[in-house]
């Protein structure tokens, strides 16, 4: 315990080789640990690492005086179960969106607009140029990025903004007019 305290006093003092030493000493047992508590390599991994260098980066503000051991499996204690239960969270969120999404089906009116909007919308972009239809199809069903986009086709990225923003200007503003012609005709 105090050899612990001692090597903690010339880690706070800046020396490197008593930090490596720590290190070198318990790493692998404390990855061991968060491992079995996360489950999970990377995880387990990114805690300990983290640790190390909170440490070090926190050497000057940190008091550990009964037992640096103590300090460190508490810590990476701390660490995992915090992880378990953000996971859980997610989880538990992810599962509450899920059930969320079972929605009853559409009627058929609603099916009816949702085709005729679907429609209109491959009409606009049947009547883009070319390569704007390129770029915004690489883009929103490709997934690709702009700068992905710019150098396959040999164009500036400035070029694929400029592309897209036509492109969703025109989709706004044929949708607008969709809409507002179907609120009159609904009149």
């Amino acid at each position: 315990m105090l050899n612990g305290v001692f090597i903690f006093k010339k880690i706070k003092d800046g020396d490197i080789k008593a930090f490596e030493q720590v290190f070198r000493q318990y790493y692998t047992s404390l990855y061991m640990y968060a491992f079995g508590i996360t489950g999970k390599k990377e995880v387990s991994e990114e805690i300990v690492q983290e640790l190390f260098y909170t440490l070090w980066k926190d050497r000057g503000t940190l008091d550990i005086t009964l037992s640096l051991k103590n300090y460190l499996y508490g810590a990476v204690r701390n660490k995992s179960l915090q992880y378990c239960e953000h996971r859980r969270v997610k989880d538990r969120y992810r599962e509450q969106a899920l059930s969320m999404n079972e929605i009853p089906e559409d009627t058929p009116q609603e099916q009816l607009e949702y085709k005729e909007l679907e429609d209109m919308i491959n009409r606009t972009l049947n009547k883009l140029p070319d390569r704007r239809l390129r770029i915004f199809r690489m883009h929103r069903m490709e997934g690709k990025k702009y700068k992905e986009i710019a150098e396959l086709l040999s164009i500036s990225v400035k070029t694929v903004e400029a592309e897209m923003t036509k492109t969703y200007q025109l989709l706004r503003q044929e949708i607008d007019n969709y809409i507002h012609y179907d609120i009159k005709r609904k009149r």
